[in-house]
Formats: structure tokens, C-alpha cells, sequence
């Protein structure tokens, strides 16, 4: 099995919860995960699973407006946040433009979001896995959340989270096409 984990990421956060997921993956499948921009239509339809993940911005999926604000916060913070290496292409919103369509293989869809009341915050995983299933793809799971602090760094626990969660998927991809 051909595993595909794709993100976009600002402050690194939902890059290191996607290498979580890749890694909770590793034990049983081939898997690649990188930045949305890497996510090519020849690349994505190699995949027998894609995993798409984003940070919640505004309550939902980043925009070139957010993305813009992100990075105004990360300069103004003395150093304090960092943007993440890939964080000036596009985002996930933009990236399903060329998404390619589905035919039926298998996805899941992640967000960080502050930890928080969902209601409070929004789910960008859900934006995620409305787009991908109206692209063709099967979600194998209901989209999933991974917490990040007021001080913009994953929240204890998370990433041991999100390498479960890749376990998890893995072994519900293995019962799904094992009939």
C-alpha cells in the first residue's frame, strides 16, 4: 500500500503532527509525506490513501489573506514564532484546484486547531474532507483535530496522538481492501 500524507503548515505544527501520522504508518505501508506544494496530480494518483492536513484559520481553511496574517504575527513576534520552511506556497484550499479526482481510493482529513471548544475555534479537517469527497475520494474515518496551545506549539500528548491515529488509519485501510 501506497500512503500519501500531505500538509500545510505555518508554524510547523501540523507538519510535525503529518510526520506523526506518516510514521504511525510506516509499520505497514510505503509512505511519503510533504509539504501541499510537493502534492503533484501525477504523485497524488499513485496513492491508494491520501491523508490531507491543514491549520484552522478563521474557523476553517487557511486563505491567502490568513496565510498573510500568520506571517505578519511570526515577524512581529520577536522571534518567538517561526514560520515553517514550506509556509509561503500555497494552501490546501488552493492545492484542490488540481486536485485530482478520486475514482474512489481512499482518504482522511486532519487540522490543527487551538485547543479549544471546536464551536470556538472551527475544524479545517472538515473543509478538508468535504473537498476531497466532492473530488471522488472515500474518507476511511471521520476527520480529526490535533490541539495546539495559545503559545502556538502541539499540546502534550498530541503528536503521541497523531502516531496512534496513523496505526489506527492503517489498520482500517487493511480491512478496507482486504475484501
Amino acid at each position: 500500500m501506497h500512503v500519501l500524507v500531505i500538509y500545510e503548515s505555518m508554524f510547523g505544527n501540523t507538519r510535525l503532527i503529518a510526520e506523526q501520522i506518516a510514521t504511525g504508518f510506516a509499520l505497514v505501508a510505503d509512505v511519503c509525506v510533504l509539504p501541499i506544494q510537493g502534492a503533484t496530480p501525477d504523485l497524488v494518483r499513485t496513492a491508494d490513501l491520501v491523508v490531507v492536513g491543514a491549520p484552522t484559520h478563521a474557523h476553517t481553511l487557511s486563505t491567502a489573506q490568513s496565510r498573510q496574517g500568520a506571517r505578519d504575527i511570526a515577524s512581529r513576534s520577536g522571534g518567538s514564532l517561526h514560520l515553517d520552511p514550506d509556509s509561503e506556497s500555497l494552501g490546501v484550499r488552493d492545492w484542490f484546484r488540481t486536485c485530482p479526482d478520486g475514482h474512489g481510493r481512499l482518504a482522511a482529513a486532519f487540522d490543527t486547531r487551538y485547543d479549544a471548544s471546536p464551536v470556538l475555534t472551527g475544524r479545517a479537517s472538515r473543509g478538508i474532507a468535504r473537498r476531497i469527497h466532492d473530488r471522488g475520494y472515500r474518507m476511511v474515518t471521520e476527520p480529526e483535530s490535533f490541539l495546539v496551545t495559545h503559545a502556538n506549539v502541539i499540546a502534550s500528548g498530541e503528536e503521541l496522538r497523531a502516531f496512534g491515529w496513523g496505526i489506527e488509519l492503517s489498520e482500517m485501510v487493511s480491512l478496507l481492501t482486504a475484501h
